[in-house]
């Protein structure tokens, strides 16, 4: 634990005093034992949601687009998996960059930015001429997106309560299949009605715009102001909280103040070999968690129109049903808040990381039999969402404050990288040369090298106080 500075002055107990006992707790340690308020921490978790809500949005739209404009553009499959992988790719670099940027300038700031790049490039982007310029501003637009989930996740996490954390964090992704669903509902209604894409991309801006200008009010995390040594505005945050929760009012301390690192290619590199330098262990469980789990969601995902269509499913059924596997998911969400408390991080991604794998490798199995084959996919839905929001929450946890974002971002990078590469490397080699069954065993077979790994070098911490 760092060294701790304490005021010169008496404080007035109501204000948090700074004493010289080392005993007392610090400011964040307050903010983790505080009692749960919806109207507190609540409000922060909503207004969080709902950006991670339109992340989901965003890229279920990708598997709905490919279908569309192949048919608009005249496009191979190989062209089609670039409105994919442009998207994912982007994201993988927001998610690098803002992950990193959030803990240099703070979560604030960075949590009311990435949506408002996102609207700009994806307004721009529904007005596309050709694919080449729909590619470059998708591609921007995932640079803002994929800066909600890590920006997010640090914000909320380190606003809860640590009892409730691993519930909350767990019940973030809940806004992921109601995005995900929402984006089926109105797709699949707009092309029904107008048979455009490009409106479908401009729904989606107004509610993003608005969530933009809510997310202003949102305080700055009172953990990385201590962390920031920012003495005066956490103490303000930190007092306010106490107030609005009708926590009892204690004494506590604040450490000494760091020094505020600036913005450059060094410091946020610097910050990856930080990474490596906390737990190199730690960092690659966290990686190829990320990495081998939304692999296989996104495969599944960004191609699951397309696979039914080329199944014989006409294209309105294929965009249902596609929809209500993403839709699913919300009671998988609310299973994995139930239980990750109970049987803990590991353990869940134990049995669910592999388990989706193994459903997705049924259905592709089952695809001549309509009726059963949906029933799979729809467990996979299910399965899969219990896996992801546990995955979330257990990569947050594992990092100190310092290097949650980054940590957090790196990870996430990592998976949409990957991702990004599975829309053309699905498309064009693994589905054509393997088939559906093999290629979603091959990447199961990834998913249980990444559990294993995760048994023997990474800790549970359920309950466990942040840092």
């Amino acid at each position: 634990m760092p060294a701790v500075k304490f005021s010169q002055y008496p404080v007035p107990f109501h204000e948090g005093i700074m004493s010289i006992d080392t005993q007392l707790p610090t400011g964040d340690q307050v903010v983790q034992d505080l009692p749960w308020r919806w109207k507190v921490q609540g409000k922060i978790f909503l207004i969080g949601g709902l950006g991670f809500m339109f992340d989901a949005w965003d890229v279920t739209l990708n598997a709905y687009l490919i279908p569309l404009l192949i048919d608009d553009w005249s496009l191979s499959s190989g062209q089609a998996a670039w409105v994919a992988t442009s998207n994912l790719i982007g994201m993988a670099v927001g998610a690098f960059a803002w992950g990193s940027v959030a803990d240099i300038i703070g979560r604030k700031r960075a949590f009311t930015l990435t949506l408002l790049v996102f609207s700009l490039f994806t307004v721009l982007g529904a007005f596309s001429p050709d694919i080449v310029w729909f590619c470059v501003f998708r591609f921007l637009a995932g640079f803002g997106l994929g800066g909600c989930i890590p920006v997010d996740y640090a914000l909320v996490g380190e606003f809860t309560p640590r009892r409730q954390r691993g519930r909350v964090l767990t019940a973030m992704d809940a806004w992921w299949p109601i995005g995900a669903f929402l984006c089926g509902v109105v797709t699949t209604a707009i092309v029904a009605q107008t048979g455009s894409w490009r409106l479908t991309m401009l729904v989606m801006v107004l509610p993003a715009l608005l969530v933009f200008w809510v997310r202003r009010g949102v305080p700055e995390s009172p953990l990385y102001l201590v962390q920031r040594g920012r003495r005066e505005e956490a103490r303000a945050v930190i007092d306010s909280l106490v107030e609005r929760t009708g926590a009892t009012r204690r004494q506590w301390r604040l450490p000494v103040p760091e020094e505020t690192p600036r913005l450059s290619l060094g410091s946020i590199s610097g910050q990856l070999t930080g990474l490596w330098r906390y737990n190199w262990r730690i960092t690659l469980t966290a990686w190829s968690l990320f990495l081998t789990i939304l692999l296989v969601y996104y495969g599944a995902l960004t191609w699951m129109p397309r696979i039914l269509i080329a199944s014989g499913y006409g294209q309105s059924v294929a965009f249902i049903t596609t929809t209500f596997m993403t839709g699913v998911g919300f009671l998988g969400v609310i299973a994995a808040a139930l239980l990750v408390e109970r049987v803990g991080r590991k353990w869940l991604l134990a049995i669910t990381g592999p388990g989706s794998a193994v459903l997705l490798v049924v259905f592709a199995l089952t695809l001549d039999l309509p009726a059963v084959a949906t029933a799979w996919l729809l467990g996979f839905g299910f399965v899969v969402q219990v896996a992801i929001p546990v995955l979330y929450t257990y990569v947050s946890e594992l990092y100190p404050t310092e290097l949650r974002g980054s940590g957090f971002g790196w990870a996430s990078t990592i998976s949409r990288v990957g991702a990004g590469l599975v829309p053309l490397i699905f498309g064009t080699l693994l589905w054509p040369l393997l088939g559906l069954p093999l290629t979603f065993a091959l990447t199961g077979g990834l998913v249980v090298l990444a559990v294993v790994f995760m048994a023997f070098n990474a800790p549970e911490t359920r309950n466990a106080r942040l840092h």
